[in-house]
């Protein structure tokens, strides 16, 4: 006979998330992940004198800016037990429900279906990097999960239902979070925003750390953002994204150059030389007292 179990005895949850979503500092600061809601099947790079990225996809793609909701999630939990001075393991245990409540997402069971394939790219994608986590390198490519799997429970007619989710986290993040301890908080609004957004938003977070500004050429930025597709259409996105000002912490401002004429033989003007200046917005200033000297 098979016992019932009550539900503290089946998962010991790690989830509900009680503190800030927080993000590991380097993945904020280089491109790990496609800016697509759609399955990117192409490799990712990024390469500098010091810093080299390659993303190879799996059979469903390269993990999206949307899939690592669920690895800032989990920095999240890991965050979170070490402030409180908890053991921290690389096994995670967590609701659905409380991931798609900490990122604004509906309870609807498409995402539940994209939660699986979210999941499954996270643990297929293959990274490799110069980048150190913990003061160790690595050769050789890691995936974001090293194990991800979804626990149902059978209810008395049949049905599955998603009691809870399962990760192990990768060596490298692991040790990352544990040892650097080089973990930022995100603005509350970071999940609104689109995918070009996010990333301006953590490339300042992790850049601007002391009030400083950042001033970037703006191709250089456009293969910081991750921005696969051509210089002019990464131009154009930046043109309405510092017109609509809505990157929260922070103020983006596109200077450009006048266009400059084109080479002998050749119709048009070619577009004069930008650069992106972001700076960290001032704090706003705290609310008037009602309490007078009189009070």
């Amino acid at each position: 006979m098979v016992r019932s179990l009550p539900q503290g005895e089946l998962f010991q949850l790690d989830s509900p998330l009680t503190g800030e979503i927080r993000g590991e500092r380097s993945l904020m600061a280089f491109p790990f992940f496609a800016l697509s809601k759609n399955a990117w099947m192409k490799p990712l790079a990024y390469a500098t004198s010091d810093v080299s990225i390659e993303v190879r996809p799996s059979a469903r793609g390269v993990a999206t800016i949307y899939d690592k909701e669920i690895v800032l999630y989990i920095a999240s939990l890991m965050a979170s037990k070490l402030e409180q001075g908890l053991p921290v393991a690389q096994d995670f245990v967590f609701t659905a429900h409380d991931l798609f409540s900490v990122t604004g997402a509906n309870h609807s069971a498409r995402s539940y279906t994209r939660l699986a394939d979210a999941l499954e790219r996270l643990q297929g994608t293959q990274i490799r990097t110069n980048i150190e986590a913990g003061g160790e390198g690595e050769d050789g490519f890691f995936s974001w999960l090293s194990e991800a799997r979804l626990q149902y429970a059978r209810s008395r007619n049949g049905d599955k239902r998603l009691k809870a989710v399962k990760v192990r986290l990768c060596d490298w993040l692991f040790r990352a979070i544990l040892r650097d301890r080089q973990v930022l908080d995100y603005a509350a609004t970071y999940f609104q925003l689109g995918p070009i957004e996010r990333r301006i938003y953590e490339v300042a977070r992790s850049t601007c750390v002391e009030g400083e500004a950042l001033e970037i050429d703006l191709q250089t930025f456009r293969l910081q953002i991750g921005f696969q597709n051509h210089l002019a259409n990464f131009r154009m996105a930046m043109r309405q994204i510092a017109a609509e000002d809505t990157v929260p912490d922070y103020h983006l401002q596109l200077v450009e150059a006048p266009p400059a004429p084109g080479a002998a033989g050749t119709k048009g003007r070619k577009a004069g030389r930008a650069k992106v200046i972001i700076t960290r917005r001032p704090e706003p200033l705290p609310e008037p007292s009602d309490d007078g000297p009189g009070a």
